[in-house]
């Protein structure tokens, strides 16, 4: 940046409803931030999708542009969800839609090793029989780096949501021509921090703005799962941190210093040594939240909204089972769709949408009880954390301290940090926890504790069906 010694990179995070962007400095300060706005699709009961061209191309161009009138970049890294992919043409343009985790077209393959986790696999192949002379079937990442840099590049993390097709030595050519289509059609696996192509400033309308690198380019890595690059900026690498991301997806990892194998949840290693996350998404955060304001309207704003709460007998709630898509762990539910116990005569829409708040709670407690561990706190991540009340709501059903993160942004922010690896500034992706930052710790309010108690019982029998 001219007349700023130190160094700034910009993360790009491709979320579900948004594509988001931050310019960072080397205290982890924003210089900048950006918000692209796009379509969520549920085009028929199980199916959700995006427009790929929209979300996973323009999208990224539009927020790099954003951002970049900040100052000129050192390097730049892509955050996005997992799994997606999108069928492609010559150019990097999406032929079609590109499809999300939990989309009913990524059942399983029959023939091919269960893995516990085959949407991708299953996208494949669904995309292969539909455009069976595209040119590529690209994840988000990819489409992003492809359109910012001219290379169909994707980091070898995200691509470990493709096994059984990713072996030790890149692309199964034998399983992925069981698909129907050849490893050439995937994208380019970069291992490491090894930038994956150059953004050229010119070419993305940037004006003047003078760009670094060999070929007068922005070293671009080649990207880093949104719940990774979450986790490397949290500050929660203790034995019974939990880490709760309120995005589209809500996302609880419970943090142990052991590996765990739970039934019903998933274990990956933590960003910090000698440490594990015990936990899973749901479908119980803003994909819930979304549906339950386009259905109530959303609540008054601000201190309006926090009055009407306080006037809530916190004994007299309904309870939402907030399974709006089928959940993907066990543990998160076994329903297919959404519903609403309790209601009352007597209640009001800020009973509905407390009750729905809380039904993200009573969520993160299920996966936190399940895990067997004590916790000691939740870290919350994400853009819900703006929202004050389901925070609080959060810690009422969980009965723990909430420590609210500083930058909604997170992903981004952990992509940011992900660049400064890219850029060789950085070693070591646990090195983020020095840019996390506690905006406020939200207590249990003692009034909502014990009510909560009793729906979270009432919750657990329903969750299931008993």
């Amino acid at each position: 940046m001219s007349g700023n010694r130190s160094p700034v990179t910009i993360g790009i995070d491709v979320g579900t409803t948004a594509t988001k962007a931050v310019a960072v400095d080397d205290s982890g300060s924003i210089l900048a931030r950006s918000r692209r706005p796009h379509g969520l699709h549920f085009p028929a009961p199980g199916l959700i999708e995006h427009d790929a061209d929209v979300a996973w191309r323009r999208g990224p161009l539009a927020a790099w542009a954003d951002v970049c009138r900040a100052g000129v970049p050192q390097s730049a890294c892509v955050a996005a969800m997992l799994p997606t992919l999108a069928s492609v043409g010559a150019d990097g343009v999406p032929l079609g839609a590109g499809l999300l985790y939990g989309d009913a077209r990524g059942e399983a393959v029959s023939g091919l090793p269960p893995v516990g986790n085959e949407e991708f696999v299953g996208f494949l192949r669904y995309l292969a029989g539909r455009h069976p002379d595209a040119a590529g079937f690209w994840p988000a990442q990819t489409v992003a780096n492809f359109a910012l840099a001219g290379r169909a590049a994707l980091d070898t993390a995200t691509a470990m949501a493709a096994v059984p097709l990713l072996g030790a030595d890149g692309w199964d050519a034998e399983r992925c021509a069981q698909l129907g289509v050849a490893p050439e059609q995937l994208p380019q696996l970069v291992a490491g921090w090894q930038p994956a192509g150059l953004v050229a400033g010119d070419a993305l309308g940037v004006g003047s703005v003078a760009v670094p690198g060999e070929a007068g380019g922005v070293p671009l890595g080649a990207g880093i799962p949104d719940g990774l690059a979450e986790l490397a900026v949290a500050g929660a690498g203790e034995a019974g941190d939990v880490i709760v991301t309120l995005g589209s997806t809500l996302l609880c990892w419970v943090v142990t210093d052991s590996w765990l194998d739970v039934d019903g949840l998933w274990t990956i290693p933590h960003v910090v040594a000698d440490r594990f996350c015990v936990g899973g998404p749901s479908n119980a955060g803003g994909l819930f939240w979304d549906r339950v304001r386009a259905m109530l309207g959303d609540p008054p704003p601000g201190e309006e909204f926090d009055a009407a709460l306080a006037a809530l007998d916190p004994g007299d709630l309904p309870v939402w089972i907030p399974s709006v898509h089928p959940e993907r762990t066990p543990v998160a539910g076994r329903a297919r769709s959404a519903s609403l116990l309790g209601l009352e005569a007597t209640h009001r829409r800020a009973h509905l949408h407390r009750a729905a708040l809380d039904a993200a709670g009573f969520v993160v407690r299920r996966h936190i009880e399940a895990a067997g561990t004590t916790p000691r706190r939740i870290v919350a991540t994400g853009g819900g954390t703006v929202v004050g009340p389901w925070t609080q709501a959060l810690a009422d059903c969980c009965d723990l301290p909430v420590y609210v993160g500083a930058v909604p942004e997170s992903a981004a922010l952990g992509a940011a940090f992900a660049a400064r690896l890219v850029a060789g500034l950085e070693t070591d992706l646990a090195d983020g926890a020095r840019w996390a930052a506690t905006a406020r710790i939200v207590e249990p309010d003692p009034r909502w504790v014990g009510p909560c108690e009793a729906r979270y019982q009432r919750f657990m029998t329903l969750l299931d069906g008993k």
